[in-house]
């Protein structure tokens, strides 16, 4: 199978924004956007174009509405060659207000997450976007709970839309290596014929977000999700420095321009001082149970979030005991 060209994009303000209400610093949106330019990053994305009539922008910081103002503000007309991207939830966003012709605007790439029982919407914000200039990915989400018949049925619909790639999205951070091997063969196989790359978006619940990311790229898959520091939601993700990491260890020729030093700095000089602050994230077991038994980690957000550790309480609840 031919290997596309690989590209990571950091999603640090966009799944970190899950953890902290996306109240960061312009400071730290303009030192992690500088960083990546550093470190060889190839797109970021710097948060969600959620609906201001369905969220109170008084309760998030603005990078859960991304206005083009905001990010300008941060990047100017972005000379350098990252790409910037936003992410937009399939009926949590009013893009056709929201997401302007791309000759206007600094946004190159709408990402667009959608459940399986919303594909068709899906396909109608991706021929949008498309339309309008942008790059465009659907992330199918949760699909841990979809069977091969019904994700193969999805995938074909999206081999037939504009989106310029799919998402492999381990949503609840269930997966084991060798489930992303078969998956990663499916969605590549089911997107050769019309060209669709293929991205991988990984939760650390079992703390394999980064093995099942370089699984997935040993498989063909060309667009791999990173955090710094695997900031996300819950467990959080794959985490930048452990994959730049990596990919110096390879030696391959292709990989030279990245560069782990700056992501290292950014954490010591920006995260620590985060974490300092009160915000958590990271591997903790009430995530592993949740990741083992494919459920959404909300319970296990709200049972550390409470100071529990009645954590084999947790486990009969899950177990349905």
């Amino acid at each position: 199978m031919e290997q596309k060209e690989m590209k990571i994009l950091d999603c640090t303000l966009r799944d970190g924004g899950l953890v902290n209400r996306f109240y960061f610093t312009d400071e730290f949106v303009r030192s992690l956007y500088e960083t990546n330019i550093r470190a060889g990053i190839d797109y970021m994305e710097f948060g969600y174009k959620a609906s201001e009539k369905l969220f109170n922008p008084g309760e998030f910081g603005k990078w859960k509405f991304c206005r083009e103002d905001d990010i300008r503000s941060i990047v100017g007309s972005n000379p350098s060659s990252m790409k910037i991207s936003v992410m937009a939830d399939v009926g949590r966003t009013d893009y056709k207000q929201d997401i302007i012709d791309k000759k206007d605007s600094v946004i190159d790439m709408v990402r667009i997450a959608t459940y399986s029982d919303t594909i068709g919407e899906a396909v109608r914000m991706t021929e949008y976007c498309s339309e309008k200039g942008y790059e465009t990915t659907v992330n199918i989400m949760a699909v841990s709970n979809n069977t091969d018949r019904e994700l193969l049925d999805i995938l074909k619909i999206l081999s037939a839309s504009p989106a310029d790639a799919v998402y492999l999205v381990d949503s609840y951070g269930s997966f084991y290596p060798e489930q992303i091997r078969r998956l990663a063969d499916m969605y590549l196989d089911a997107g050769k014929d019309a060209g669709t790359r293929v991205g991988i978006h990984a939760h650390n619940n079992q703390q394999l977000a980064f093995a099942n990311t370089i699984e997935s790229m040993a498989r063909g898959v060309s667009l791999l999700d990173v955090t710094v520091n695997g900031m996300g939601r819950g467990a959080g993700n794959c985490s930048t420095e452990q994959l730049l990491g990596y990919l110096k260890s390879t030696g391959a020729d292709n990989l030279r321009k990245y560069d782990e030093l700056p992501i290292i700095d950014f954490i010591e000089q920006q995260m620590l001082p985060l974490k300092r602050s009160g915000v958590v994230w990271g591997y903790d077991i009430p995530y592993l149970l949740t990741g083992q038994e494919k459920k959404h980690p909300s319970v296990a957000i709200e049972f550390i979030d409470a100071k529990r550790t009645e954590y084999s309480g947790l486990f009969r609840e899950l177990m349905g005991a």
